[in-house]
C-alpha cells in the first residue's frame, strides 16, 4: 500500500484470475482455454498484417469485426459492440447500465468479476442462491431489480438454462437490461442473441477466448438493442476509443469466417467432455451436468483442496475455488485427449 493512493484503491478488493504458471511439461487444465488452437487462417491473417502499418491507429469502430459478427449472426452491425476482451465489455456494462437503485441480480455461485465490478463501480447487488442441484430457477429472479446478469452456461458449474426459460425471464422482466454472459455457450448451448430483436431490455455478450482459441488476442462482443450498444459506445469512447488492436481485428474477422475449423474443434471438446464425465463417473466422482469446455466434479470420499494439491505435484493444475457450497469441487478445463487420458490415470491412482 501507498500513502499516494486514494482511499477507493485501498478499499477495492481485485478479481484474481487463474493461474498461469511457467513450469515445462504442465497439463494446464485450470483457466478454460481451448486445447486446440486457433484457425490456421487466423495466423495467415495475422501474418500479413504484421507491417508497417503498425504505426497506424486502428479503426476505432472496428468495422470490419463489428461486420463479421453480424453476419455470422444475423442482425445488424449496430447491434454489435466489441471490446477488448468480454470482461472489458462486461466493464462498460456495468458501468453504462446497472448503476441503478435497486439492486443488480446474480447468481450466489457464479462468475466471481460480478462483485468486482459492483465493488468498482459502487452497484448494490444481491446474489440468488442456485438451487440444490446448482441450477438457476428464473422464479427466484423476478422481483424489483436494477438490472439481471448471469453466465450461461453458468461458471464454475458449466450448468445450462434453457432458451426458453430465458425468454420467460424476459416477459416477466422489462423493466430492466438482462444480460446473458455467453463466454461457453457454443460448447453446447444455444445462444439467446436470437432473441435480441424481441427484447430490447436484453443484451448477450461472448468471447473469441474459448470456442475460437482467442485468449490471448483479448476480443469480445456484445449484442443488443442499438439504444444498449450505444450506451455501451459512451463509456468506450469516454475511457478508450481504439480498443481493439488491428491484429486482433483481423484475426477476430479470420476466426469467425472459418466456420467449419469452429465447429470442428468445438466438436472435438464436446466429444472429449462426454468421455471425460463418464470416465469420472466410474472414478466415483459426481459430474455436474456441462455445456461448457469444462466440468464441475467432486468426489464423496476426498477432500477436493487435496485432490488438488496432489494433482499439482503430478504436473496437472485444475481449478479449486475455496468458497462455500462449491469448496468440495474442482472445475477441470477440458485438454486434448492425451492430457484427458493422463488427468484419468493419474486420479485413478489417488481415489
Amino acid at each position: 500500500m501507498s500513502r499516494y493512493w486514494s482511499a477507493f484503491v485501498h478499499n477495492l478488493e481485485p478479481y484474481v484470475p487463474g493461474e498461469q504458471p511457467k513450469i515445462a511439461n504442465l497439463i494446464k487444465l485450470n483457466t478454460n482455454e481451448n486445447p486446440y488452437g486457433p484457425s490456421p487462417k487466423v495466423l495467415e491473417a495475422i501474418h500479413f498484417d504484421v507491417s508497417d502499418k503498425l504505426r497506424l491507429y486502428p479503426d476505432p469502430t472496428s468495422r470490419e469485426l463489428k461486420e463479421a459478427i453480424a453476419d455470422f449472426y444475423k442482425v445488424n452491425t449496430a447491434n454489435v459492440f466489441v471490446g477488448n476482451g468480454s470482461d472489458e465489455v462486461l466493464g462498460h456494462i456495468f458501468h453504462a447500465l446497472f448503476q441503478h437503485e435497486p439492486p443488480l441480480l446474480f447468481p450466489d455461485i457464479t462468475y466471481s468479476f460480478y462483485p468486482v465490478y459492483c465493488q468498482l463501480y459502487k452497484i448494490d447487488y444481491q446474489t440468488i442462491p442456485l438451487t440444490n442441484d446448482f441450477q438457476i430457477d428464473v422464479a427466484d429472479y423476478l422481483r424489483d431489480n436494477g438490472g439481471i446478469i448471469f453466465p450461461n452456461p453458468n461458471a464454475p458449474t458449466g450448468c445450462l438454462l434453457a432458451l426458453a426459460d430465458i425468454e420467460r425471464l424476459l416477459k416477466a422482466n422489462t423493466e430492466s437490461v438482462v444480460v446473458i454472459d455467453e463466454a461457453y455457450i457454443d460448447f453446447g448451448g444455444e445462444t439467446a442473441i436470437s432473441l435480441v430483436d424481441s427484447y430490447p431490455n436484453l443484451i448477450v455478450t461472448q468471447t473469441f477466448s474459448k470456442s475460437r482459441s482467442l485468449a490471448g488476442m483479448r476480443i469480445g462482443f456484445a449484442v443488443g438493442h442499438p439504444d444498449l450498444i450505444e450506451a455501451l459506445a459512451r463509456v468506450k469512447d469516454s475511457f478508450n476509443s481504439y480498443p481493439v488492436d488491428s491484429l486482433a481485428a483481423s484475426a477476430g474477422v479470420a476466426a469467425i469466417k472459418d466456420n467449419a475449423y469452429f465447429r470442428d474443434t468445438c466438436d472435438k471438446v464436446i466429444s472429449s467432455r462426454d468421455k471425460l464425465t463418464a470416465s469420472l463417473n466410474e472414478l466415483g466422482f459426481e459430474v455436474l451436468p456441462s455445456a461448457a469446455n469444462f466440468i464441475f466434479t467432486r468426489h464423496p470420499a476426498f477432500d477436493a483442496a487435496d485432490l488438488a494439491m496432489k494433482l499439482r505435484k503430478e504436473g496437472i493444475i485444475v481449478r479449486h475455488f475455496n468458497k462455500r457450497r462449491i469448496d468440495q469441487f474442482l472445475r477441470i478445463t477440458i485438454g486434448t485427449p492425451s492430457e484427458n487420458q493422463h488427468l484419468l490415470s493419474v486420479l485413478d491412482g489417488l481415489v
